[in-house]
């Protein structure tokens, strides 16, 4: 063992100061790399057009909180209208890609159903009905608001960015036409009330309407409501809901 180790095993204390400046500075030259990671990544996502710069931190904000204040809810909205917590603590914002992937492999994760029953068996009827009366246009199901509209501030932008429409109908080119929302036995629980009627203004402003399904709709009732809206968008309806649709 060389003479310089030997000298050091004998000083404990010296051994212990130069074992906190190894450390000190592996964790400041860490830093640093990260710190030039993310510099990097935000620059490419600038170059993208694809950065929204985040608002400035207010001075009643809590220390070390770098985001706008009061903090927006990250939380999604579950089949039945409860809310889909964001499994960070807070909805926290983990800061790279090297904290999200160690995140990630500390979890187990298991799929689930992207849509309930009640929900399930809407689609299997929506989609015919729109295949036949809208050619081109597609239903989507469980679609982020913040996928399809866009804000003039990033406070309004994320007061809908987690919040989700059951069914989007949307064109030949992806344009989304109509929202639809299934309201089940449970869709009066807890602020559903409240959070619906964000969702209807958000969805109202950007010009795109939406209808809701109530859980005793037969299929007739919902061929109707597809009807007027291919009706309402300018696209002219195939078949018997053609005249269906002009009834008051």
């Amino acid at each position: 063992m060389p003479p310089e180790i030997l000298a050091l095993i004998d000083k404990p204390l010296s051994l212990v100061a130069v074992l906190f400046v190894g450390a000190l500075f592996g964790m400041t030259f860490e830093q640093i790399v990260s710190k030039q990671r993310r510099e990097a990544w935000k620059a490419r996502k600038q170059a993208r057009g694809n950065w929204v710069e985040r608002g400035r931190r207010r001075k009643d904000a809590p220390p070390g909180w770098e985001g706008p204040w009061p903090p927006q809810a990250n939380v999604a909205e579950g089949p039945w209208g409860q809310p889909r917590h964001d499994p960070v603590p807070g909805g926290s914002r983990i800061p790279n890609a090297a904290d999200q992937l160690r995140t990630v492999m500390g979890a187990e994760f298991k799929p689930k159903r992207l849509l309930n029953r009640g929900e399930s068996r809407v689609l299997a009827a929506l989609e015919p009905i729109v295949a036949e009366l809208a050619p081109g246009w597609r239903v989507m199901a469980q679609v982020s608001l913040g996928e399809v509209l866009d804000a003039d501030s990033t406070e309004a932008f994320n007061t809908i960015n987690a919040k989700r429409v059951d069914f989007l109908l949307v064109d030949a080119e992806l344009k989304p036409r109509h929202a639809i929302e299934y309201q089940g036995q449970g869709h009066h629980q807890g602020t559903a009330a409240a959070r619906d009627a964000v969702k209807k203004e958000a969805l109202r402003r950007a010009g795109i309407g939406l209808v809701e399904v109530m859980a005793d709709d037969t299929p007739a009732e919902l061929r109707l409501a597809v009807a007027r809206i291919v009706g309402s968008s300018g696209a002219k309806p195939f078949g018997r809901a053609a005249s269906s649709a002009a009834r008051p």
